[in-house]
């Protein structure tokens, strides 16, 4: 049970964070001058796809036995911890008005 939350956890995080990154995108090629955030997010996104691919794995690593399921809670929790500090990072850096 904790190994599929902590998956879950990571896949929230993760999706959030490529979310964003997304919204971020779209709203840039809608600009004139917004190039310098496109680069941004492309350079970006590889970091949510691959926390988004590991939040995956540890997601099926969860239906395996105690051994799996201590690796699913590790790639979840990592997964999860990574996504939301570039979440958290990229908010930061584009954060506009308060």
């Amino acid at each position: 049970m904790i190994a599929v939350l902590a998956a879950l956890a990571g896949l929230l995080a993760a999706a959030a964070h490529g979310g964003y990154l997304a919204m971020l995108g779209s709203a840039a090629n809608r600009r004139a001058g917004g190039e310098p955030v496109s680069q941004y997010v492309r350079s970006r996104a590889p970091v949510a796809g691959v926390t988004f691919g590991v939040a995956l794995l540890a997601l099926l690593l969860s239906s395996g036995g105690p051994a799996a399921d201590i690796l699913a809670i590790l790639a979840g929790a990592g997964s999860g911890v990574v996504g939301y500090q570039a979440l958290q990072s990229t908010r930061t850096r584009y954060r506009s008005g308060g």
